[in-house]
């Protein structure tokens, strides 16, 4: 018995020490509707605003993920913002919260809180819901393009470079 209570005390010290460790910025993913999404874009302040929905169990998406994160800090500070969208299920926000910490997420995300075909027609109606999908705007809201899968960080880089210029 006192070995599973020096066990138990051991799991809560890791557990709180994690918890210490993940920047609360990261640990705010906001529920949003695509009309929310919508006004965050208008919002932003900034000249581009580069909005990437994406999901835990997405392959692609995992796969283009680290090249958003550092288009996002080499970026910033250039005018644009990126918003992040979890398409995964609220009952797996944990999971979502551990990719976000683990991909070095500093900033807030979001989470879709909407059906999925509501959300989808709340965005764009070209979009047919697949993932990842990235949507691109000017500083004023205006949609300058949109796409469906995977790229790279050069494509994301080189879309951005043409709405600064």
């Amino acid at each position: 018995m006192e070995r599973l209570l020096t066990i138990a005390a051991f799991g809560l010290l890791v557990a709180g020490s994690y918890a210490q460790s993940i920047n609360p910025d990261m640990e705010q993913v906001t529920p949003v509707t695509a009309g929310d999404l919508k006004q965050a874009v208008t919002n932003a302040g900034a000249k581009v605003v580069l909005v990437n929905l994406w999901a835990t169990w997405c392959g692609p998406c995992r796969q283009e993920f680290p090249d958003l994160v550092r288009l996002e800090r080499a970026w910033r500070g250039r005018g644009l913002k990126l918003l992040l969208v979890s398409a995964d299920d609220a009952a797996d926000l944990g999971q979502v919260r551990r990719f976000l910490a683990d991909n070095g997420v500093e900033f807030p995300t979001y989470l879709k809180a909407q059906k999925d075909q509501e959300f989808i027609n709340g965005l764009d109606a070209r979009w047919t819901g697949a993932l990842p999908a990235t949507f691109l705007y000017d500083g004023t809201g205006q949609l300058r393009d949109f796409w469906e899968g995977a790229t790279t960080y050069a494509v994301f880089e080189q879309k951005v470079q043409k709405i600064l210029h």
